[in-house]
């Protein structure tokens, strides 16, 4: 039986270097799972694939489902919302709008033509909302082992995800690709975690290197910024308006005082568009 999602449009795009799938099945109820999500990352590179569903509240544009590409869900994307308002704002002439996702609404806004800011949301502390297996004393200040004896302490912070934010000197001493993995799957995280260095280089300025759960090693990870922007302020290092540099580029990342919503901005690139071969579903049930 061919799989339905066979020939579907697929549109590949980046943020900064994060790779990114749109897959649009509005109108059509075609779900799409993590099965689903896996046999498409074995022909188109992918760390997100956004997933388009038809709204589920009034005034939103798109329900998005995202998954990683080991197939496990997201809640949220920085970096996949941006390209996806993107796609949705190719053939409107206003400059703003919403899409839902399992983390909550996204207010997107067009600034130009290929640089989008998107409303992420509150970011959320509590140790139930990160969440954790238990109750810690401070998410803000919560110690690890990484296996030499000399143990690193990590902001904790949902964003959509949850992530873990390590503030270092050097972003280079710490061997992230095998420090990563170990902490995604650290058992204090029942959904694991984004793992994050991170270097404050000035009030205004933030280096990064993620790790990001599903996907691995990262050029860009929009939630991860937006993170630990949050986690620096909240902890006296930074202001709360910050430019925050990853391997692929920089972003823009404030965390607003009167609401405490944060706001990604930064650019998309548009790669190509393609129609996803039968070939990629065979085994995967329908």
């Amino acid at each position: 039986m061919r799989h339905p999602l066979a020939d579907r449009l697929l549109t590949k795009m980046n943020g900064l270097g994060n790779e990114i799938g749109i897959l649009d099945v509005r109108g059509t109820g075609l779900p799409v799972d993590g099965a689903a999500a896996r046999a498409v990352a074995t022909g188109i590179a992918f760390d997100q694939l956004m997933v388009l569903h038809d709204p589920r509240t009034q005034g939103t544009e798109a329900y998005v489902e995202i998954y990683n590409r080991d197939g496990s869900a997201a809640g949220a994307c920085g970096n996949g919302a941006r390209c996806v308002a993107f796609v949705l704002f190719r053939d409107r002439a206003q400059d703003v709008l919403s899409v839902e996702t399992a983390a909550g609404l996204l207010e997107c806004r067009r600034l130009d033509t290929w640089v989008y800011s998107v409303d992420m949301g509150p970011a959320r502390f509590g140790w139930r909302e990160i969440p954790l297996r238990r109750e810690v004393e401070d998410t803000g200040a919560v110690a690890f082992e990484i296996g030499n004896g000399a143990p690193l302490t990590a902001a904790l912070v949902n964003v959509g995800n949850p992530h873990a934010i390590f503030f270092v000197e050097d972003l280079e001493a710490i061997d992230l690709a095998s420090f990563g993995p170990r902490l995604e799957y650290h058992e204090l995280f029942p959904e694991r975690a984004n793992i994050t260095l991170a270097k404050v280089v000035a009030r205004d300025h933030i280096r990064l290197k993620v790790w990001e759960r599903g996907a691995g090693l990262t050029q860009a990870c929009g939630s991860a910024a937006c993170a630990a922007l949050v986690a620096a302020a909240r902890a006296g290092l930074t202001e709360h308006d910050a430019r925050v540099s990853l391997p692929g580029g920089d972003l823009h990342i404030a965390w607003r005082e009167n609401d405490k919503h944060v706001i990604v901005t930064g650019p998309v690139a548009f790669e190509f568009e393609t129609r996803l071969d039968a070939a990629l579903f065979e085994g995967v049930s329908a």
